[in-house]
């Protein structure tokens, strides 16, 4: 079952969908041999979404970066693909923070874990 992603989402495996971006900077730590870590409440953690793959990333029109104001920045031609979010595989997110607990290397168990404690 695809969900439309409209704010930080996490899936059961650790995988996290956020703001554009965020993997490059994910992959920009790993290459630093700095650590990455995701700050989300636990209502963005799903355990119903399996893994990235089950987030359906919501695309806005291609208008957003082909054009300023009235002025096209593009030949008519040229198709632009704009989506507002990626997916970060979990094997990138060193640290989830939530308010309900803190997971080193996030994984299916931690976070059903963390989940089911009350």
């Amino acid at each position: 079952a695809h969900r439309r992603h409209f704010g930080m989402h996490g899936a059961a495996n650790g995988d996290v969908a956020d703001k554009i971006g965020t993997l490059a900077l994910a992959i920009l730590d790993r290459y630093h041999d700095k650590k990455f870590m995701v700050v989300a409440p636990t209502s963005t953690l799903d355990l119903e979404t399996p893994d990235g793959s089950a987030i359906e990333i919501e695309i806005r029109n291609s208008d957003e970066i082909t054009r300023v104001a009235d002025q096209s920045m593009t030949a008519d031609s040229v198709a632009a693909w704009n989506p507002v979010f990626d997916i970060t595989p979990a094997d990138l997110v060193d640290v989830l923070v939530t308010e309900k607990g803190v997971i080193e290397r996030p994984d299916r168990s931690k976070i059903a874990r963390l989940l089911s404690d009350d």
